[in-house]
């Protein structure tokens, strides 16, 4: 019995819907009409926006790679390397924003990724339940 649901988890691979897979990419976007509404900084908000989106994007494409690959090596270089990309390019957004901008936009900025990464992190804790990237279920 055990054995076919393990498999039956296996066919579906993951679990969790797309909605709830990428909730963290719709409070992005569904903050942008209140943003808007309350005349909160628009450039801080839009490189804020677009960093995530493009890291985002990014290190979907790079755990995929790294899914794909057999060489341990390459997993975990591919892994570290999208996570310290993103960290990057998150921060080198909300620098841009705070300077191209004022400081409220820096802040904007800062606090829309800090709330994505938030959102994300809790939903990639209950979509690997624990597990690594392999995202195989644990033997029972």
């Amino acid at each position: 019995m055990l054995r076919r649901y393990t498999r039956a988890l296996e066919a579906h691979g993951d679990l969790m819907p797309r909605t709830i897979r990428y909730l963290d990419v719709a409070l992005v976007l569904m903050s942008a009409p209140v943003v808007v509404v309350a005349g909160m900084p628009l450039l801080g908000y839009g490189l804020g926006a677009g960093a995530w989106m493009l890291t985002r994007l990014g290190v979907e494409a790079m755990y995929a790679r790294a899914l794909r690959s057999t060489d341990p090596k390459v997993r975990a270089g591919l892994q570290v390397g999208a996570m310290m990309g993103r960290v990057w390019i998150v921060a080198l957004a909300v620098i841009v924003a705070r300077y191209a901008g004022s400081k409220d936009d820096g802040i904007m900025a800062a606090v829309l990724v800090l709330a994505a990464f938030t959102v994300y992190f809790m939903l990639t804790l209950l979509q690997r339940g624990g597990r690594g990237l392999d995202r195989k279920p644990s033997p029972s």
